[in-house]
């Protein structure tokens, strides 16, 4: 096979990683030479390629997409790498080879592992995927005040490092509901400005606004019982400018909380766009529910709170790289679902950052023992959130957060009713309507 000429074609944006620690030519270089472990180093937001001969390694952050494709040439394989689907597409078309392509048949590097693969021609070799993260679980003590000060301490620093990178005069926009998670990140990154000497005064919170949704009266009143009202700014938008298919050619999936969840990003920074045009940065929560389990797992019928609490990074990774139920056109969890938080910022030309989303703060939440303190009881476990991350919150920031009830983003932009009104379909048909604009 030494005759085959393989190609590696990487689509990745040039300026797209964000790296904190180490150029991105010497990340490459310890993606292709280190052991796997070695890639847990790399501190920030990345998606990585690196070749060697044959040898190709990828990686990347969670906090963001990594797709690749193999296409066959009679001179050889060629492999190409993007953050989107129909930018593979665009590429296979412009040089004659579309007609290879299905979305199905491209793959996503998993978050937290390290992808190997070998081009080496027909039958292709599958890839060789090792884990670069693995914290341990359970290892904090089952107190709340102790987990809690733990938690918020890793946030604090990664938003400290996030911050330190932006210009100091550039404006910031926290995606804002005044739930745990957005008012978490809001009072922290407050506190941090504080202390590192830069002026709050560039800090805004932008809360989605269609008419008739709860957010906006949440986050007055989180913010107003802190005397921190001016930071607010609602974003007004008509409810008739929700477009699904819009959403569906964006995130390139169909998943329906995704799809909800991502139609209200959209009208939010499409908003933001509007009203600011030069602005770039944003900062948001998403990452939290994942970390601290909170989702109902009445609403899924595959999940047991036993399974919710043993499986390292379930919200996170889904049931992971080499499981039945992974899949390997968009891998699972949020390692799946954060599309929607990226590829919307991105479309509008914003920037955004989600500490909740970083390892040393998912280290923290995985340090927590669950079991001891739920006892496999799920309405403790729904309570923990609450408790651990005010706590967390008063510990570092002195602040007194306010908890509110959990509730989803398209849940309180948009009332429920008006919601379903606006969003009517199902999984299969959002599927049907994208694999429809490759047909």
């Amino acid at each position: 096979m030494d005759y085959y000429v393989e190609r590696v074609v990487d689509l990745i944006e040039p300026g797209a990683n964000r790296l904190y620690n180490i150029s991105v030519d010497e990340a490459r270089r310890v993606l292709l030479e280190g052991p796997a472990e070695c890639v847990r180093q790399i501190q920030g937001s990345f998606a990585l390629l690196a070749k060697s001969g044959k040898t190709v390694r990828m990686a990347r952050s969670l906090d963001r997409p990594m797709r690749y494709f193999l296409a066959k040439r009679q001179e050889g394989p060629a492999l190409i790498v993007a953050s989107r689907i129909d930018a593979i597409y665009e590429w296979l078309k412009a040089e004659g080879l579309d007609g290879q392509f299905h979305p199905s048949y491209t793959r996503m590097v998993p978050a937290h592992h390290v992808v190997d693969l070998q081009l080496i021609g027909c039958p292709d070799p599958d890839p060789v995927y090792t884990r670069f993260f693995a914290p341990a679980m359970g290892t904090l003590p089952a107190d709340l005040d102790v987990i809690g000060k733990t938690y918020i301490s890793a946030l604090a620093e990664e938003i400290a490092r996030w911050l330190r990178t932006i210009p100091e005069k550039e404006p910031i926009g926290m995606c804002f509901s005044g739930g745990i998670d957005s008012g978490s990140v809001f009072l922290t990154a407050y506190y941090v400005m504080r202390k590192l000497g830069m002026s709050p005064s560039r800090l805004k919170a932008f809360v989605l606004d269609l008419g008739d949704g709860p957010d906006v009266r949440q986050a007055r009143n989180f913010l107003e019982r802190l005397g921190l009202g001016l930071f607010l700014e609602p974003i007004e938008a008509d409810p008739a400018s929700l477009d699904v298919g819009e959403t569906i050619r964006i995130i390139e999936d169909y998943k329906s909380l995704d799809i909800e969840s991502a139609t209200m990003a959209l009208a939010l920074g499409r908003g933001i766009r509007a009203r600011y045009p030069e602005w770039r940065f944003l900062i948001d929560g998403d990452g939290g529910d994942e970390n601290l389990k909170d989702y109902p797992i009445e609403e899924n019928p595959e999940l047991t709170i036993r399974s919710v609490i043993n499986n390292p990074m379930l919200y996170q990774e889904g049931w992971g790289v080499g499981k039945i139920k992974h899949s390997l056109t968009y891998s699972g969890g949020l390692s799946r679902s954060y599309v929607r938080t990226y590829a919307s910022a991105r479309h509008f030309g914003f920037e955004g950052f989600s500490p909740y989303t970083r390892p040393e703060v998912i280290a923290a939440a995985e340090a927590i023992p669950f079991i001891q303190l739920t006892q496999y009881d799920v309405e403790r476990l729904y309570e923990l959130k609450g408790e651990i991350v005010a706590r967390g919150v008063k510990a570092v920031t002195g602040l007194e957060m306010p908890v509110f009830p959990k509730r989803r983003f398209q849940h309180g932009a948009l009332s429920q009713d008006a919601l379903r009104a606006r969003l009517p379909q199902r999984e299969a048909e959002y599927r049907e309507q994208f694999l429809a604009i490759y047909h």
